[in-house]
């Protein structure tokens, strides 16, 4: 198996618009904090089908979370973290296994729809300003290891939690970044161990990861020019839609 294998079938355009997707999502990520796992979906699922999605943004989430973990090491909340992984580490197993065993309509049915409830679910946070200690950050983690290991889109809830919990600006994103490593780490094993981890699977994780890290720098040229609410605007369409059209074509699939 070479990594190289996997881009059969796969013509030179259609990497450029995965290229071009993996730029875009890594500068909205940059400057709204979420991005890549919720419009990566729109351009892979149709490429590549939705079964190996979750596998390959995890993998690739791996560069990018580990990039960003470097360099905002010291504003990482260590206890806090450590609450969110004790508590998610057993319930991101078995929610990755879970989408192991899903067909393919299935996994595009359980991915469109995460992504479609997490733009009213970050507005309803947001606007709520829910306040949550140690002991609600332990139970909403439990849910949010489920959710982060069978799904694509899902960190909105975890930067929901963690500004819950009392962390603000580059708190939220190094924290952010360390329980993303830890949870990543154990979406990767399970898919390994389940063989989700293919030639395919490993190619395009390597090039949206290796986009995405000069993605991040861009987006510090953006951040000055136009308001962040904007490009949350932007995501949260894309989102809508593209969970849309993602549970239409399965339900095309499942009536066929």
């Amino acid at each position: 198996m070479t990594i190289v294998s996997g881009f059969a079938d796969i013509s030179i355009l259609q990497l450029l618009l995965v290229a071009m997707m993996a730029l875009f999502a890594s500068i909205i990520g940059g400057l709204a904090g979420y991005g890549t796992g919720a419009l990566m979906p729109l351009v892979l699922v149709p490429l590549v089908g939705a079964e190996p999605v979750v596998p390959i943004i995890a993998i690739s989430a791996m560069l990018t979370n580990a990039s960003r973990a470097l360099a905002y090491v010291r504003y990482a909340d260590r206890r806090r973290a450590l609450i969110v992984l004790a508590c998610a580490a057993l319930t991101t197993a078995l929610g990755a296994y879970g989408y192991t065993r899903l067909t393919n309509a299935g996994a595009a049915i359980v991915i469109g729809a995460m992504l479609m409830l997490s733009v009213p679910l970050r507005r309803m946070l947001r606007r709520r300003e829910v306040r949550i200690g140690d002991t609600g950050l332990a139970a909403g983690s439990v849910g949010y290891g489920v959710l982060v290991g069978g799904t694509s889109g899902s960190s909105v809830i975890l930067l929901s939690l963690l500004m819950a919990a009392g962390l603000e600006g580059a708190a939220v994103i190094a924290t952010d970044a360390m329980i993303s490593l830890g949870t990543g780490l154990i979406k990767i094993a399970v898919f390994g161990l389940a063989g989700a981890v293919t030639a395919q699977v490993l190619a395009f994780a390597l090039l949206i990861g290796g986009i995405a890290i000069p993605g991040a720098f861009l987006a510090k040229a953006f951040v000055e020019r136009m308001p962040v609410h904007i490009h949350a605007a932007i995501l949260d369409v894309a989102v809508i839609t593209g969970g849309l059209v993602m549970i239409s074509a399965a339900g095309r699939q499942l009536v066929a």
